[in-house]
């Protein structure tokens, strides 16, 4: 696979605008995420000018309308052609077409051959500027501009932390259902830039990104057994995390990367363990008779929620890091699976399966408030965003294979995301630096 690399990203206030201040009545649209029904903001984008200026314009389009918080305008629409981030937008023929606010942008390419990005974000009808920054990367790396545009944007207008410049792994699937390939793979969260990081020698589950976006943890199951494997995107280099007797599984980094939480089965009863990346000593953290799986940690590390048939069928369950106070918080009908806490650490999502029915769900960390966000034929595998505003899962059609999709944590917003092969078991990585 080609390498990833770090990039290194230049933001600055555009104090060099002059004569572009706001004027006394302050500009300060903001989009609710938290009322009820929401209407998405008009917003016009019109393409930047400069070399793939509108490229980057549409990922940014893109990027919004995606969020379903925003609802970019037909440029046919736009009256002022072409406007300038150097000079004051004509607001009248904004507010025309009834468009909120305004991005209009400008690249150049310096001397070193670098691109950057100038852009402003306008409120139309305060007739005031919200925002001005300059990004610049190679040309190579203009997608990751425009993400980076659209992550300011998004907390601009809503108050929270964007999203977009960010990546997914997961697992690709292709091939029959009883020969299925099952590939480590990892795109941009728009399904750009995919590419594999496994040739399907073996097959692969349950991907997981540490917290530092460089390095991911993962089951590979071969003909001799299953091992959790460690991988560094940015080298490639691979290591196994030791030798276990029984079957090893749902890996996944504790919030500061030192540990990983895994499940190991034995003579039929499945516990949780976690592992010290450091000392690699294992700390065994349940001992009852019964299958104990799919830890995740609390962001401040203090805990971790994973699901139980202790009690007779899968429920969501919480302990202490050191595996004290294991209590039950879930107790609707149905099984619960695959809990992920939250990057906020108030939410908790989870699959839950009601008769022949799968859900994405959450529900508050105590077990409280539970609210069903999908619903259909088989959907699982809950990964969070992360602003803790968006969840990737996947779903299964009868008859089809898996496939990604999106909800956010109103259940308002749905849709199938933009690989369009085969795929399962997703995992959204930290804001990229």
């Amino acid at each position: 696979m080609p390498k990833l690399t770090r990039l290194a990203f230049a933001a600055v206030i555009l104090t060099a605008f002059t004569g572009l201040a706001a004027p006394a009545a302050r500009a300060d649209i903001t989009v609710d995420v938290n009322q009820g029904v929401l209407q998405p903001m008009p917003i016009a984008i019109p393409d930047f000018g400069g070399a793939q200026g509108a490229e980057i314009a549409k990922v940014v389009e893109n990027d919004l309308e995606g969020s379903g918080l925003f609802r970019p305008l037909d440029p046919s629409t736009f009256q002022e052609k072409a406007p300038s981030v150097n000079v004051q937008p004509q607001f009248a023929a904004w507010k025309q077409i009834n468009a909120q606010a305004l991005l209009d942008g400008q690249t150049t390419v310096d001397s070193d051959g670098r691109l950057k990005v100038d852009f402003r974000l306008w409120d139309v009808f305060a007739q005031g500027s919200l925002i001005g920054f300059q990004y610049s990367s190679t040309p190579d790396n203009w997608r990751r501009l425009a993400h980076k545009i659209s992550d300011a944007v998004y907390e601009r207008l809503t108050g929270e932390k964007g999203y977009f410049d960010t990546r997914v792994v997961f697992v690709a699937e292709s091939g029959p259902k009883i020969k299925r390939v099952r590939r480590l793979a990892i795109m941009d969260q728009d399904g750009a830039n995919p590419s594999y990081m496994t040739d399907g020698a073996y097959q692969v589950f349950t991907p997981r990104f540490s917290t530092n976006d460089q390095e991911i943890t993962f089951m590979a199951l071969r003909d001799t057994g299953a091992s959790i494997y460690l991988f560094n995107i940015e080298t490639g280099r691979q290591e196994t995390l030791g030798h276990f007797t029984g079957m090893v599984f749902a890996p996944r980094f504790s919030p500061d990367g030192t540990k990983v939480a895994l499940s190991v089965e034995k003579a039929g009863n499945t516990d949780i363990y976690v592992m010290d990346l450091r000392s690699r000593e294992t700390r065994r953290l349940t001992t009852d008779p019964g299958i104990d799986t799919s830890p995740s940690f609390s962001p401040d590390g203090s805990q971790i929620v994973f699901n139980s048939d202790r009690g007779g069928g899968p429920q969501v369950y919480v302990m202490g890091v050191d595996g004290s106070g294991q209590h039950r918080i879930s107790f609707g009908d149905g099984r619960y699976t695959t809990p992920v806490w939250s990057p906020h650490g108030d939410l908790i999502a989870f699959t839950k399966q009601t008769g022949s029915t799968f859900h994405i769900g959450v529900m508050r960390a105590d077990g409280s408030d539970e609210h069903i966000l999908t619903t259909s034929y088989l959907d699982e595998g809950p990964t969070w965003a992360p602003n803790g505003r968006v969840i990737m899962f996947s779903r299964e059609t009868p008859g089809g294979g898996a496939r990604l999709w999106t909800v956010d944590v109103t259940g308002r917003v749905s849709r199938a995301a933009a690989f369009p092969g085969g795929a399962s078991d997703p995992a959204w990585s930290p804001l990229l630096p």
